[in-house]
């Protein structure tokens, strides 16, 4: 089951992609994806769209979100998986973590007009297809958009990191609220795109040991940022920690994305795959069977 084409991390329009769900699971299928998660930053309202696509088309389905969290005063991305997008809980959890958004791009816009960058705002807004949910990446198109950098990767490197005018801090939810409303839910917690951090070899002790106590019991081993190299060291690091290993391209965009839907190397045959912890949570496409499924089609 190692060898199984997953792609379990990719955003739509709801969060800051720029396709449908349904063109997702269109391009999903098209590039040999045969297990498919759509995972839009901090919201589910895409779910149920999602799912009911992935069946017409015959994609096997998990439900999926990527909830930001504050750790060690850093972002870190907790990728929930095979949950049930109904749960009470995971949805007004997620609410509040949205909540926030607003008013941190207003501040962003504002950092960004010091230097001569105007009504960044209204413009990142045109590309947010939930304003709720207005981000950097909206930004960054904006910026693209109107000729100030040639691509989204120069707008994030010269405006959008820590340090740079158009960054602020934003407090996210705690480690152990995110990975409890998943887990509560019925699903599984995974750690996103571990080597993006940064995190020292204690920090990233302290992250992993942390979110196995909370109950996190997967983490991303191939994904669209890994270099080989950091595929190997994550490799190591779920075997260490008797961690599931996930893969998933994070793919946001055609014209954007580094690496497609698809397109992924498979894990290491030693690695237990994170899907076999949700056998029971697929909803299998295009045979009408669902088995615990969390969104057949409405």
């Amino acid at each position: 089951m190692n060898t199984l084409n997953a792609d379990l991390h990719c955003h739509s329009v709801i969060s800051d992609g720029t396709l449908t769900p349904e063109e997702l699971a269109l391009r999903a299928k098209a590039h040999g994806v045969t297990l498919w998660a759509l995972t839009d930053h901090d919201e589910i309202s895409g779910q149920a769209r999602a799912a009911t696509a992935a069946f017409t088309c015959g994609l096997d389905y998990l439900t999926g979100v990527e909830i930001s969290v504050s750790f060690l005063d850093k972002t870190v991305h907790i990728v929930g998986l095979g949950f049930d997008a109904d749960n009470t809980a995971l949805q007004l959890g997620l609410s509040q973590t949205r909540g926030g958004r607003s008013l941190r791009a207003q501040e962003m816009a504002d950092g960004l007009a010091k230097i001569g960058i105007k009504d960044a705002f209204q413009g990142a807004l045109r590309f947010a297809g939930n304003p709720n949910l207005i981000s950097r990446t909206h930004f960054a198109r904006f910026m693209v958009e109107t000729g100030v950098c040639k691509d989204t990767y120069e707008v994030f490197r010269k405006y959008l990191t820590d340090g740079k005018p158009g960054y602020v801090e934003h407090r996210w939810a705690s480690l152990k609220n995110a990975v409890s409303w998943i887990t509560q839910a019925g699903g599984v917690a995974v750690i996103a795109h571990p080597a993006r951090y940064g995190f020292s070899a204690n920090e990233e002790f302290a992250l992993l040991s942390e979110f196995k106590g909370h109950g996190g019991r997967g983490i991303e081993v191939v994904t669209g940022s890994h270099s080989s190299a950091e595929t190997k060291t994550y490799t190591h690091t779920a075997l260490e920690f008797d961690l599931a290993a996930s893969r998933g391209s994070d793919f946001h965009s055609p014209d954007e994305s580094h690496t497609e839907l698809g397109a992924l190397p498979p894990l290491a045959p030693q690695l237990v795959p994170v899907w076999e912890l949700m056998r029971s949570r697929i909803r299998r496409g295009g045979d009408g069977s669902t088995a615990n499924t969390a969104n057949p089609p409405r």
